[in-house]
């Protein structure tokens, strides 16, 4: 079962090891004019939903967010993304990415000190279209040159960041929280692989939220949306 880490001092370092590492990734990539993008760890900041599966590895969920490209095709976003990532890696003495249906996956890792719990790093890529998130899918043949890549609706993501500041700004975050990990713990018992954590988020955001719908549209009639990139 998924339980929540509470080792505040492994927390920071691993947190500190992987955000280090992604931050690379986007300055990299900004630095090129192909691409405009920013990155976000699941639940990020001092209020984060890092789990972790018994004493199973821990696995850091990013999306890297797509805010402009010169890329139209989605083939072409993610092996450029992919050559980037891997090419910091190699940088910090990392092995290569593995290029999984929804995230690149790194090899699982240890701290240099302390706790020594394996752990990696999942890249999503995502934007943000139609007033909803979108996350890129590779799906595999078999056969490299019929694969598909195409961009999977997050359902019910729309005026996701606004219903979490709401979240947030009226104590609901512990709410949240026991949501989400409930949902994890849910979607593991039924063996279902196809709720990764940013899905499972929307998910534990959104039910909360309609908890509380009342003064949650009020509080959404100052929305303004972010900025959608053309597909």
């Amino acid at each position: 079962m998924y339980h929540y880490i509470t080792d505040k001092a492994f927390l920071k370092c691993l947190r500190g090891t992987c955000s280090d590492i992604v931050n690379q990734l986007v300055q990299q990539i900004n630095r090129d004019s192909v691409m405009k993008v920013e990155a976000h760890l699941i639940g990020s900041g001092d209020r984060n939903l890092i789990t972790q599966n018994e004493s199973a590895p821990i696995d850091l969920d990013y999306n890297l967010h797509i805010i402009d490209t010169v890329y139209r095709n989605c083939r072409d976003i993610k092996e450029y993304v992919r050559k980037q990532f891997n090419g910091v890696l190699k940088a910090n003495g990392w092995g290569d990415c593995q290029d999984s249906t929804s995230a690149l996956t790194t090899g699982k890792r240890r701290l240099a000190h302390g706790i020594k719990t394996e752990f990696s790093i999942d890249l999503a890529i995502t934007c943000y279209f139609n007033n909803c998130y979108q996350r890129l899918i590779h799906r595999k043949t078999g056969i490299s040159d019929l694969d598909e890549y195409y961009w999977n609706q997050v359902p019910n993501s729309r005026q996701l960041e606004d219903k979490v500041k709401y979240l947030k700004e009226n104590s609901l975050w512990f709410a949240l929280r026991d949501t989400y990990l409930s949902k994890k713990n849910m979607y593991l018992s039924r063996n279902d692989n196809h709720h990764p954590s940013f899905v499972v988020y929307v998910e534990a955001v959104n039910e909360i939220y309609e908890k509380n719908h009342v003064q949650a549209m009020l509080s959404l009639s100052r929305y303004s949306p972010p900025i959608c990139i053309k597909l």
